[in-house]
Formats: C-alpha cells, structure tokens, sequence
C-alpha cells in the first residue's frame, strides 16, 4: 500500500509541475475563469483531455506514437496556426477594449468554449510528449502504474478546477477596460510565442 501510495504522490508531483508553466490552455482557462464565461465545463474538458492522454501513456501508446512523426508534425503546423490565430484574435481585443468587459461570458456560447478548450489541448505536440510520452514512460517504471496515473490526473483536475475558480478572486482588479487589454495582450503574447516555438522546433 506504501508503493501505491507513494507512486501516486509521485504522479500528481510531477503531473502538477508538467502543467505549472503558463501556456495557451492555462491562459484561456484563467480568462473564462475571470469572466465566469462556462468555467466549470472549460476546466472539466481540459481535465478530462489530460485524463485521457495520461491513460493512453500509461497502456503503452506513447512508443506507437513515436513510431508516426509524421502525426505529430501535424499536430505541430496545426497547433501553431490556431495559436497564431487565436494570439491574433486576443490582440485585436485588447485594441478594441470593452468586449471584455462583458459579465458573465455572455459573448462567448458553450460550443465556442469548449472548442477553443479542445484545440489549446489536442492541437498542441507538446501535450502528447508530456502525458503520452514522458508520463507514460516514467509510469512504466513504477511499481504501480495504476497509482502512478491516478496522480498525475487528480493533479490536472485539482490545477485546472483551481486556476478556474481561483480567478475569481482577481475579479475586483480586472473591472477597468486597462486591466483586460493588458491581459488580452498577455495572452496574445503568450499565444504567438508558443506558436513560433514550433514553429522553429525540430
């Protein structure tokens, strides 16, 4: 039971730090997360995105997916398009300003976010090399591969669930239009960096 134990404190360790690091996916969670816009679905899909991936790793998917670079070199021209999109699109909010302001994510519908949700998740390579790949790989040295997964998921839901509804707690200073064009231009930022890393990667 102490190996059990043990390996899942080693999986949510290293699920946690895997997904810390501020990308597409926790930006655009903690948007809809401050404008209250389909929060609990937005972190439900990304939690349950990773739940998935995470489980492929674990069965030993990820030496099929290093067989087919091809498949992943789609996800990467495709993730950098959308991203470059998307970064475009947070620009000209925060060059517009006010559409932000909206309360309770009246301008954005659920199929909307939860489309974004999808693409930020699957549509980037290096979420296969972290969950399929890295964490599919150290879980097949553990004792308990099983244990070893279910950390490493809860750490998703507990990271996503937090970052979702904590934002609320930044609310008070995001009620000037200044606030939401500086974090617009942040995730546009962040967005076409990200796009032009893969870009440039190998």
């Amino acid at each position: 039971m102490s190996l059990v134990l043990s390996d899942t404190l080693s999986g949510f360790a290293l699920g946690l730090s895997l997904i810390l690091a501020i990308g597409g996916q926790n930006a655009f969670v903690l948007r809809c997360g401050l404008r209250q816009s389909h929060i609990f679905i937005v972190c439900l899909v990304c939690a349950m995105s990773d739940a998935i991936l995470i489980t492929v790793g674990i069965l030993g998917f990820g030496s099929i997916l290093k067989a087919m670079p091809s498949l992943v070199e789609a996800f990467r021209y495709g993730g950098a398009a959308f991203l470059l999109f998307y970064g475009a699109r947070s620009a000209r909010s925060a060059w517009r300003g006010g559409g932000s302001l909206l309360a309770n994510g009246q301008a954005d519908s659920l199929i909307s976010v939860v489309g974004i949700s999808l693409a930020l998740t699957w549509l980037n390579p290096h979420v296969y090399l972290d969950t399929v790949i890295l964490l599919g790989s150290i879980a097949s040295q553990s004792e308990s591969r099983i244990g070893f997964g279910v950390g490493a998921t809860s750490a998703s839901f507990f990271f996503f669930f937090s970052l979702g509804y904590g934002a609320r707690f930044l609310a008070p200073y995001f009620k000037r239009p200044q606030a939401w064009r500086v974090l617009d231009i942040l995730i546009a930022t962040v967005m076409w960096a990200i796009a032009f890393s893969l870009l440039i990667s190998k």
